[in-house]
């Protein structure tokens, strides 16, 4: 047939497909660009895709595909396939290989044999036969070996029942969280075995029955029943007992019990025996919810067999005085005398919806310190508080609306007394109430209004009266209403500012009984303050030791004047002079607090220098110097203190050197041109050149304050943690901020210090020396020495402390305990009193992320 010419050809039609192409082509286009449209309002973010998910849900298992392979396949559609060496089936998260597999399709039944592996989630199960419903995950495993996950645990059993995919059951199993080599001889430095291992990784629980403990090879009697957590989840149950022993109260055995009461609840009781005392109970509460969070502690003794510190003394004084008879009595009291001993802590925080009350904030804070009797500081040091000897309890009611702000609040103090030496309790506040203004960059000004109106009480008392240097003070309370305004003008340019200030305080007393001064009931002081505070900024480029930085040179001034009125005669509630600092060289005040308004006519003038890496602008040192020079003597005192008419005030240096990474050096010196003397010294410093390496010593000298009546001290403070493997060059691994360094090494750690002071502050009429603290008595004050072993799977830790309780009195305690990781610790864990003594110390072990089941993808 002749080929058609192009005229002749008849006309045809696009195809359909390419319409539809072409319809969909638009479609997308204009999709596309309501897609650009909504972008450009709305920032792209990261989505997660189902595909790595660490726990597939139970619905979208069903529907995850099976893949099967192999050598050999063989089988029939929809009902069984058998696969022949080399095998793998794999659905969702978990892979099933061997040298035979079959599996069943109808009852979802896989039977596999020969070199049996099974990944499920991260969990690694191995033996020669296995029977299981795949996607329940339901079946059995005969002759296994097994590591879980979570805690890197492993171990074998005669066989495995699994329930489900988070219960399983092992018989005549061992548990070990140490690592296993590959000698023929490997032992694990401890290992669990049990006639039954039960497991539940939705409870995060495993429930040993039939228990025996092998440490080093040698078993502990067996235990009927053993519960432990499979990973860092919190569980209730009874934790493992401690074992202290104490040089007040003897050999102490605790046996706490936590209580798992919610995601954001628990409690945990401890009963504690203690061996010269008797019993003591102590329950903890913690409650976080979205709007309130808190804690409650109650210990509790019905009954304490040992004197109370306070009485043994006296004993031991009527001894020292040949007064035998006086001592029979006191031990013939102390031994009828059997009183409860307690104490209470409690923190609560509130949030409340400050919107439906038209504020925009609000919100409410608790705190409460209460113990039995004054000596409970001595005798029971290892309380929450820090504060051992004045216990505050404070409430307090606080909001915020705009530029306001305020606070409704109640203060009180449980000052715990000490015959050999008193201290003088603060005034409580019952109330205060306070309402602050503060308004920035108002036309260029800053303008600040503080109003406060407190009570002051002290121990109920209408007036205290107080010994000082022979004289009796006494003061009433009194109710004092205080208003402060504040307004001033920073002028800022590139490296220079300028801050003129004016300040007015205004403050009137009511006083519960007339002054022994002039018989007054009420009084007013106003004081105006005026300020000019000014600084620079110089920047140049250097080097040293072959080394870029930038270097500053910063030069600042501040003059005050605040005339004199008459203040003298008014009583102290809550002020005190300020610590000699290059904080406090720079403000208006030389007091803290509202009773006093130093009368000040002075220029204060500083210059710091820093040097700053090039690279990464890091601040490698600082350098400062600081002078305050009067021009009027300081008319305005406490009691008990001396008017400052010097001058020139002392010279105070500064410096902070970080060498390198692994040198700081920080220093500061009060130089009294006069006397050509320091007042005060302090140097501290540091070495550490890797994890778990840190060395640092502190150097503190403190002059007799003689303008205050304080006294002086001098001490020197020396802190470690550092490897004891190096000292024979076994250098370990970093393997990561809270894993230490690898198995078999030892740590030391600690921390001491000794007083130097080699004379008191004064003598007595017979001339015995009357040292008033512990640090003014020449000797080790306070001790922490301690040994810590990591081996790998265990860590055993040794600690000694010494807490001075008094002049002539401390507490010793050893702590020891060994901690299996992943399972549990034996002993008294002295893992607080490392972190709050030693500078910088790294635990060997912290809690880590759950590892992700990719981390252990077949």
């Amino acid at each position: 047939m002749p080929e058609l010419t192009r005229a002749e050809r008849p006309r045809q039609r696009p195809p359909v497909r390419l319409a539809l192409l072409s319809l969909a082509l638009l479609q997308a286009q204009a999709a596309w660009a309501q897609q650009s449209a909504w972008e450009a309002e709305t920032p792209l973010r990261l989505q997660r895709t189902p595909m790595l998910l660490e726990t597939i849900p139970q619905a979208e298992r069903g529907g995850r595909p099976s893949i099967v392979e192999g050598d050999r396949i063989s089988g029939r559609p929809n009902l069984e396939t058998i696969v022949e060496g080399n095998a793998e089936l794999r659905r969702a998260d978990t892979v099933i290989r061997a040298d035979r597999l079959e599996y069943y399709q109808p009852d979802d039944l896989a039977t596999a044999t020969g070199n049996v592996r099974v990944n499920r989630a991260g969990n690694v199960y191995e033996g020669p036969r296995l029977e299981l419903k795949v996607e329940r995950f339901e079946g059995f495993f005969d002759n296994v070996r097994y590591r879980l996950l979570a805690t890197g645990a492993h171990g074998e059993a005669e066989r495995v029942d699994f329930i489900d995919a988070d219960r399983a059951v092992a018989r005549r199993a061992t548990y070990t969280t140490c690592r296993r080599d590959d000698t023929e001889r490997y032992t694990p430095a401890w290992f669990l075995t049990a006639e039954s291992l039960r497991t539940d990784s939705e409870e995060n629980v495993g429930v040993a029955e039939n228990v025996q403990l092998h440490v080093f090879g040698v078993p502990t009697p067996p235990i009927p029943r053993v519960s432990f957590p499979l990973n860092n989840e919190r569980k209730s149950g009874l934790l493992p007992p401690t074992l202290g022993v104490d040089s007040v109260n003897g050999l102490e055995l605790a046996l706490p019990y936590y209580w798992n009461i919610a995601p954001n609840r628990d409690a945990t009781l401890t009963p504690t025996v203690m061996a010269k005392r008797g019993i003591n109970l102590s329950g903890e509460f913690r409650y976080l919810e979205p709007k309130y969070q808190g804690e409650v502690r109650l210990d509790y003794m019905p009954s304490d067999s040992l004197p109370s510190s306070r009485r043994s003394e006296a004993i031991t004084q009527a001894i020292n005085s040949d007064n035998p008879a006086l001592a029979n009595q006191l031990a013939a009291e102390s031994s009828r005398h059997s009183s409860a001993r307690w104490g209470l802590w409690a923190k609560h925080q509130h949030s409340f919806n400050a919107r439906d009350i038209g504020l925009d904030s609000l919100s409410a804070d608790l705190q409460i310190n209460r113990v039995s009797d004054d000596n409970y500081w001595k005798d029971f040091d290892r309380t929450p508080t820090r504060v051992t000897r004045l216990l505050p309890n404070d409430a307090s009611l606080n909001w915020g609306k705009g530029n306001w702000s305020g606070r409704v609040r109640a203060l009180s103090y449980q000052t715990l007394q000490d015959p050999d030496n008193r201290i003088l309790p603060p005034y409580d506040r019952l109330p205060q109430l306070t309402a602050d203004y503060t308004l920035y960059d108002w036309r260029g000004f800053d303008f600040s209004l503080n109003t406060d109106f407190t009570r002051f009480r002290r121990s109920g008392l209408g007036v205290q009266c107080t010994l000082t240097d022979s004289r009796e003070e006494c003061q009433p309370d009194a109710d004092r209403a205080l208003a402060r305004l504040q307004l001033s003008r920073p002028f800022v340019w590139p490296g220079a500012y300028i801050t003129p200030k004016v300040q007015l305080q205004s403050v009137n007393y009511s006083f519960s009984a007339p002054l022994r001064t002039d018989g007054r009931t009420s009084a007013t002081s106003t004081v105006p303050t005026f300020s000019l505070d000014s600084g620079m900024t110089f920047e140049r480029d250097t080097s040293l030791f072959g080394k870029a930085y930038r270097q500053t040179l910063e030069p600042r001034a501040m003059y005050v004047y605040t005339p004199y009125r008459a203040q003298n005669h008014l009583p102290i509630y809550d002020t005190a002079a300020n610590d000699f600092s290059f904080a406090t060289l720079f403000t208006e005040n030389e007091f803290s607090g509202y009773d006093r308004v130093s009368s000040t006519h002075s220029l204060t003038v500083g210059l710091t220098s820093r040097f700053l890496d090039a690279e990464t602008g890091a601040e490698r040192a600082r350098f400062g110097i600081a002078q305050r020079r009067r021009f009027d003597d300081q008319r305005i005192t406490i009691p008990g203190t001396s008017a400052v008419t010097d001058r020139a005030s002392d010279l105070l240096l500064g410096a902070q050197v970080t060498l390198s990474r692994k040198w700081s050096v920080d220093t500061t010196v009060q130089y009294n041109p006069d006397d050509r003397r320091s007042n005060r010294s302090t140097i501290t410093a540091r070495y550490t050149p890797g994890p778990y390496r840190t060395l640092s010593a502190s150097y503190r000298y403190q002059a007799d304050r003689i303008s205050t009546g304080g006294n002086g001290n001098e001490s020197i403070d020396i802190g470690w943690q550092w490897p004891l493997n190096d000292l024979w060059g076994d250098k370990g691994q970093d393997l990561g901020p809270g894993r230490g360094q690898g198995g078999g090494r030892w740590y030391a750690v600690g921390r001491l210090n000794y007083s130097l002071r080699d004379k008191p502050a004064k003598y007595d009429s017979l001339g015995i020396p009357q040292y008033t603290s512990a640090s003014d008595k020449p000797g080790l004050t306070d001790a922490v020495i301690g040994v810590e072993y990591d081996g790998c799977c265990y860590i055993g830790r040794v600690v000694l402390e010494k807490v001075s309780t008094g002049l002539a009195t401390s507490t010793k305690r050893i702590m020891f305990q060994i901690e299996f990781l992943g399972f549990t610790s034996i002993g008294a864990s002295p893992m607080r009193t490392l972190q709050m003594n030693v500078p910088r110390y790294q635990p060997l072990r912290l809690p880590q992320l759950a590892p992700s089941r990719f981390s252990n993808y077949d």
